[in-house]
């Protein structure tokens, strides 16, 4: 048995589920119970339980990343359409932000994605990280706050 799937969600007030779902509810509270003890059954089981989860942590909290940026003359700016990336190239980059996601932008180096869909802002993210990737020699680029970027050595002169 899932311990996970087995485990109840508490709703938060304010927060409805979808009619069509098939979920044992009770007063603020639903579970998930699987039809057999199939294999395929018993993987579902805790994972379906988790993506509901996530929704009702999504609707009601709401999920965030935030993304730095390092480099000389490295910036970013916050647009009506989603954020503007100044990182090296000849040209700004300009991302727009999918529906539901919402970029922030902060002393032009930290950004702020947030959203109720945990996969989209994680998405998001690393389409804006994928923009420029930190570099290992001197560690420019766009990072997650927090991640840690493992530094090479420079090439040394030949005697």
């Amino acid at each position: 048995m899932s311990r996970i799937g087995k485990k109840p969600v508490t709703i938060p007030k304010g927060v409805t589920l979808h009619e069509e779902m098939q979920l044992a509810l009770d007063k603020d509270q639903f579970t998930v119970a699987r039809p057999s003890d199939e294999q395929k059954h018993k993987a579902l089981h805790g994972l379906t339980r988790t993506l509901v989860q996530n929704m009702v942590d999504g609707v009601s909290k709401g999920f965030s990343k935030s993304l730095e940026i390092q480099g000389v003359g490295y910036k970013a700016e916050a647009k009506a359409y989603g954020v503007n990336l100044i990182v090296g190239y000849s040209h700004p980059v300009k991302y727009e932000a999918p529906k539901g996601i919402k970029i922030s932008v902060d002393n032009n180096t930290n950004v702020k994605v947030e959203g109720a869909d945990k996969e989209l802002v994680g998405q998001v993210a690393a389409e804006l990280r994928s923009v420029r990737p930190p570099e290992p020699y001197k560690g420019k680029g766009i990072r997650y706050v927090g991640e840690h970027v493992r530094r090479k050595a420079g090439k040394t002169g030949a005697k």
